[in-house]
């Protein structure tokens, strides 16, 4: 600070000019209007000096003064007449003790709004005049500017927590002292903890609690009790009333303000600084400072957050991400090649935030190792820096000259019309003001020195991160720090593909912020960060990487974890393709791996690609699975997930195309056997244990349609008859609780279908359907085999009989699977009417185009040629081929196969080859849409991964010409089906 007595007569004629004869009449003309009211006023007009001739100048400069003046006359009085420190000193402490009681009553809400802006005009009224009069310097300025607001920070906190305890809220230690233990902290950040404020700043606080200090009626209620406290605290420093305001108020510097309250907890933020962290955060920190609230903890406080902000060893590391903050300051603000006009003086280049950066960039670097460096103050960290020898003395005094004489610069063009602006003026009416203001005689000269000033700054800002390791290699800027976009990668995303950049670059900055359980750990999100620019270019290079990368995104939400993915994917360039394949390709894989991330560990396996899943393969990694399973709903839910995991890995061996269509059908009916067999299992071990064993009871499970034929896809139910048998002299089973036959079996049957198809945590096993069971949904859920086989031979319609060439014993006691094997080859055996059954045939095909017709051209089951179509030949063949005098078990053979087995002597020559040909095309296509996409395909809306991996099923080099090849097939099947069926 000035001297003590500092007095504004002591101005030196000529320190500044009025801006014009214009302006300095109608100043004079509000100055007599004062001295109307104010006697010292008059005296002052009524002679000649030079704080007559000051005050006149200061008012054509500034309006803001001048209208102050004009609504406070006391002011300008005091101004001219007292010593300006000790006035000063008055209005702080006015400030300060605003919230204290008067005559035994606490002042309400409005009394301190009042005082408080009372106090804040006044002592920002006599800090300019004494800025322009050169009698306070800068640094004189901020510090008091600092001081009003963190009197009146204070003195609102103390105001609010009064309040409280006098509500019964809290239960203060001293009434007297507010704050003396409170608990409650608030930090001073960046010019305010660094008292470094400018006339019109906005004041940056942060806020904590300790919820265990003991002041709490409820500690619970910590959060909203200090939330609503804070609401309060903007509102009365804020809010622009009759008197004005006090400070624009800023919390967002807060641990993750998207998702915390506006008041934190101390245990909260210590976990969040130790693990989430981030060097923009350590930067602010630099500055903290207890202002309010219980200092003493506020402290402490300070000291715990001292290894986070400055690290022990020398951290190079942030050095990039600082600068990173500064590019997104300069596409959030605007930024510019140096100029006078409508420079910004602050965040532009060779501005204010340079110095800064400069400054604290070097005290993250070192200042764990040097303590000196900790400074808060620019000015005395970069003296600091000079005696650590990390600067040269030269470039110390440099800097802190261009420092505040940017800062006189900045205190001028707010000092014009109290606005929060930073930019100087375009016209150059408005710039000869502030060189006015500054004691220039000309903006030219103004105009020399600011550019003079500008260069000086840029320049060592430019050096000190000249050695800056580019983040992305070649690829340009790739940084995700900060709240704000970095313009160098909003450009970088655009050239690797990325339509909407800022959308993706606010998503990663979401992963640096540790929102997710997979990005929590430093570690996880430096392994991230490392791994950024080959994750970016590989999901650039799909088509629609815009969507590939929100997948993603919803795919990192759900981990539990980061640290092994992002290590595995930067080490595993086939991994991170794997990966930006699902993601670009295949939606509905994509939503699984996100809503159950344990199947993604399969993918980790080395061998994943190299092994197929037989049926060998997939029963021992189940047995090994399902070993240690103690309870029957343990059991269950390592069948759900084992499930879930199986189908996801042979999905993506389709997918990738390391196996084919055909293939992976037969994997998935492998997966869908072992996992029925083994829910059978543990049912019937659970009925008997309730119900006892049934005497000759016997239970197998059949597989209908393509469960039967090994065709199942990924998104297929399991149509399943549960056959049974038991001896028939006995009434009810051998248990605790003994049940009839009915009963027993049909507990069976409906406890295997809830564990498979019960949704749970886990999901479901399958879906299932046992409308192909005897009389469909009329008949009973369980089926005796005697009757299975009377019905068979004597009730079924030909439709029955078709589905019965697809029907398989999956699993259950071996004579009884033997016993229905028998049944089944039997009545397929069964000589038939030719033409009866190529008429059934016909009008089923026809019935079915009906009621269900296709959606279109992509529809491969139900368009005329389509699946169905070519089913149906192989099922027709199957049930004539007896009469025709050909012998053919097909027992669990697959379409293909017994068209192969029927075809050659029962069709025409090379109708065997067209359904052949179509039946692999549509069965490759529709293994693969069902994988990728819930619901129908429509090549308008697919993702593009998705049309490319289709066309490379079909042969095809676009999605036109596959389209061409459908029709021409199905066509041809259509004609063969008329030929063979006879429709």
């Amino acid at each position: 600070m000035s001297e003590t007595g500092s007095r504004l007569d002591a101005v030196k004629a000529e320190v500044i000019r009025p801006l014009n004869q214009t302006e300095a009449k109608a100043a004079m003309a509000a100055l007599k209007d004062i001295g109307k009211a104010d006697p010292a006023v008059a005296r002052l007009l009524a002679g000649e000096s030079p704080l007559k001739d000051f005050i006149v100048a200061a008012f054509t400069l500034s309006p803001y003064l001048r209208d102050t003046a004009a609504v406070s006359p006391s002011l300008l009085a005091r101004a001219i007449g007292e010593s300006l420190e000790p006035a000063l000193e008055r209005l702080i402490g006015t400030a300060r003790n605003a919230w204290r009681p008067k005559d035994g009553r606490t002042p309400s809400e409005n009394e301190v709004m009042t005082a408080l802006r009372a106090a804040k005009r006044g002592l920002s009224f006599l800090v300019a005049l004494a800025d322009l009069a050169r009698i306070f310097t800068a640094k004189d300025t901020t510090r008091w500017l600092s001081a009003i607001a963190e009197a009146s920070v204070a003195a609102t906190v103390d105001h609010l927590l009064l309040a409280a305890h006098e509500s019964g809220k809290l239960k203060l230690l001293d009434a007297a002292e507010p704050s003396k233990g409170s608990g409650l902290i608030v930090l001073g950040m960046g010019k305010l903890g660094g008292r470094e404020l400018n006339y019109s700043s906005d004041i940056d606080i942060v806020v904590f609690f300790d919820a265990e200090a003991g002041i709490l009626t409820d500690p619970l209620d910590a959060s909203e009790t200090y939330g609503r406290m804070m609401r309060r605290l903007i509102r009365i420093l804020q809010e622009r009333t009759a008197d004005g305001y006090v400070f624009r108020t800023d919390l967002r510097l807060r641990p993750d303000p998207g998702s915390t309250p506006l008041a934190v907890s101390l245990d909260a933020a210590l976990i969040y600084y130790e693990g989430r962290g981030q060097n923009w955060e350590r930067a602010a920190f630099i500055k903290a400072r207890p202002v309010a609230g219980d200092i003493a903890a506020g402290d402490d406080f300070v000291r715990l957050l001292t290894p986070f902000v400055f690290r022990k060893y020398l951290d190079y590391a942030a050095i990039a991400d600082i600068h990173s903050i500064k590019r997104q300051i300069h596409v959030h603000k605007g930024h510019g090649a140096i100029a006078v006009k409508g420079h910004d003086v602050k965040l532009g280049r060779g501005g204010i935030r340079e110095i800064e950066f400069f400054a604290q960039t070097q005290q993250l670097i070192a200042g764990g190792r040097m303590p000196p460096l900790r400074a808060r103050e620019t000015e005395t960290a970069l003296k600091a820096l000079a005696e650590a020898k990390w600067i040269t003395p030269e470039i110390a005094a440099e800097l802190t000259e261009c420092y505040w004489f940017l800062r006189d610069v900045e205190h001028r063009i707010q000092m014009v019309r109290d606005e929060q602006s930073h930019n100087l003026p375009d016209t150059d009416a408005e710039l000869k003001r502030i060189a006015f203001m500054l004691g220039f005689a000309d903006v030219a000269g103004f105009s020399a020195r600011l550019e003079e000033v500008l260069r000086t700054v840029e320049r060592r800002y430019a050096r000190l991160f000249e050695q800056e390791v580019k983040l992305s290699g070649g690829d340009g800027n790739l940084v995700f720090t900060g709240q704000q976009d970095d313009p160098g990668t909003l450009k970088t995303l655009a050239a690797l593909g990325f339509e909407r950049p800022a959308d993706i670059s606010r998503v990663i900055r979401t992963w640096h912020y540790g929102r997710y359980r997979a990005t929590q750990s430093v570690e996880a999100r430096e392994r991230l960060t490392e791994l950024m620019p080959a994750l970016l270019r590989a999901f650039g290079e799909s088509k629609r990487a815009d969507d590939a990368l929100l997948r993603f995104d919803h795919f990192l939400k759900g981990l539990p974890a980061g640290i092994q993915l992002f290590s595995l994917i930067g080490n595993n360039p086939a991994l991170l393709a794997l990966i930006v394949t699902i993601m670009s390709s295949a939606p509905r894989l994509a939503d699984i791996i996100a809503s159950k991330p344990h199947v993604f560990d399969g993918m980790l396996d080395p061998g994943l690609m190299a092994e197929l899943p037989t049926r060998d393969y997939l029963s021992h990694r189940l047995s090994t699975f399902i070993g240690g399973a103690r309870a029957y709903e343990e059991l269950l839910d390592r069948l759900r997930i084992f499930a879930a995991e199986q189908r996801f890995l042979i999905g993506i061996r389709l997918l990738t195309g390391a196996i084919s269509g055909a293939e992976a059908a037969r994997a998935f009916t492998h997966l869908a056997d072992l996992l029925i067999e083994a829910a059978l299992k543990a049912v019937v071990e659970e009925i008997r244990t309730a119900h006892g064993i049934y005497p000759g009871g016997r239970v197998a499970v059949m597989g209908m349609g393509k469960l039967g034929s090994f065709e199942l896809t990924a998104g297929s139910d399991v149509d399943l008859i549960l056959l049974y048998d038991y001896d028939s002299d006995a009434m009810e089973s051998e248990g605790p609780k003994p049940i009839d036959s009915t009963r027993y079996f049909t507990r069976i049957t409906q406890r295997l279908m809830a564990a498979l198809s019960a949704p749970m945590a886990e999901g479901v096993i399958f879906e299932v359907d046992l409308r192909l069971r005897p009389s469909g949904n009329k008949g009973p859920v369980a089926t005796r085999i005697n009757a299975f086989g009377k019905y068979q031979r004597t009730e079924a319609w030909t439709w029955e009989h078709m589905a019965l060439t697809r029907a398989r014993l999956v699993c259950g006691d071996e004579s009884l699977v033997r016993e229905a094997g028998d049944v089944i080859g039997e009545v397929l055996s069964a000589e038939r009417d030719v033409g009866k059954i190529a008429r059934d045939v016909a009008e089923m095909r026809e019935l079915i185009e009906t009621e269900k017709p296709p959606r279109d051209i992509w529809d491969f089951k139900l368009i005329p040629g389509g699946l169905i179509d070519i089913e149906f030949i192989a099922q027709y063949l199957r049930l004539i081929a007896p009469a025709k005098g050909v012998t053919a078990d097909t027992y669990g053979f697959s379409t293909a196969e017994a068209l192969k087995a029927l075809g050659e002597r029962l069709t025409k020559p090379g109708d065997l080859g067209i359904c052949l040909e179509a039946l692999r095309l549509f069965t490759e296509l529709s293994q693969i849409v069902r994988l990728c996409v819930d619901g129908p395909f429509d090549p308008k809306d697919a993702p593009a991964g998705l049309l490319e991996r289709v066309c490379r099923a079909g042969d095809c080099p676009d999605i036109r010409t596959l389209e061409g090849e459908v029709k021409r097939l199905s066509k041809a099947v259509r004609e063969v089906f008329r030929r063979t069926v006879g429709a």
